[in-house]
């Protein structure tokens, strides 16, 4: 398979060639804005400087890049026959709308977080959300990652919590609590909380806590190396090659049943 990186000579990028490459598959090229940093890139990969251009060369798209590219990404896939794996997170309500329609012409595989262990927290967290009444169990999810990362609550947390919304049947953006600070007053009912954490070279973890007045449950993930972002990246390209076209989840990818 001909496997394209958006983004190629940026960190990500960059374990995506390793990866690919492992997987038996072929870098068909990459985009970059920045072709003076490709020094340890293999020889021969090409570099392009739009999407529509390594379009041409590929099978599928990998990209981790940047929500403002997100549109005019769409546009130059839509109608190649290439499928897109999307890992990029912060998407706006636009750009989410963007992507339902896109997939309408093409395959795109959309995650915020392509590791298997949190496909599986995530589908817990659901599980948890609608088994454990929201007016007896506080949800919380806390997160902390390296000091670079510039958003926050991250985009893992974020998909946690929509899927402990999903579990409780309600919207994330209605019962949603971040950031609490001052005298806040008595936590809300059914509130789901957020808490980021930022230090040192954390690659990710997180932390969801159900807690009653008698019991308290917590789903943890840590990620060792952000290796694994990119592992299961090229596993969902692999996995899209002649799917139908349609918006994929890696709960697809790793042939969970629908709940």
């Amino acid at each position: 398979m001909r496997i394209g990186i958006a983004g190629i000579t940026g960190r990500v990028g960059r374990l995506l060639v390793e990866e690919v490459l492992a997987a038996g598959a072929t870098v068909a090229g990459g985009t970059t804005r920045s072709p003076e940093q490709a020094a340890g890139l293999p020889v021969g990969i090409p570099l392009f400087t739009t999407m529509s251009a390594l379009a041409e060369e590929c099978e599928a798209v990998i990209d981790f890049t940047h929500a403002d590219t997100v549109a005019s990404s769409a546009k130059s896939l839509v109608g190649t026959g290439v499928a897109w794996v999307l890992g990029t997170t912060g998407l706006s309500a636009q750009q989410n709308q963007m992507l339902r329609e896109a997939a309408g012409y093409m395959t795109i595989v959309h995650a915020a977080n392509f590791s298997p262990g949190v496909t599986l927290v995530r589908r817990l967290a659901q599980m948890m959300g609608q088994a454990l009444p929201a007016e007896s169990y506080d949800a919380e999810i806390v997160e902390m990652h390296h000091r670079q990362k510039v958003d926050a609550p991250s985009g893992t947390a974020l998909a946690i919590g929509q899927a402990v919304a999903l579990g409780r049947g309600v919207a994330l953006e209605d019962v949603r609590e971040s950031g609490r600070d001052g005298l806040t007053g008595p936590r809300k009912p059914g509130a789901i909380g957020f808490a980021a954490l930022r230090g040192g070279q954390i690659v990710g973890e997180h932390d969801v806590l159900f807690t009653s007045a008698d019991e308290q449950i917590t789903l943890s993930h840590r990620a060792f190396d952000r290796r694994i972002f990119a592992t299961g990246a090229v596993r969902a390209a692999l996995w899209a090659k002649g799917r139908e076209a349609g918006l994929y989840g890696m709960e697809d990818v790793l042939g969970l049943p629908p709940l």
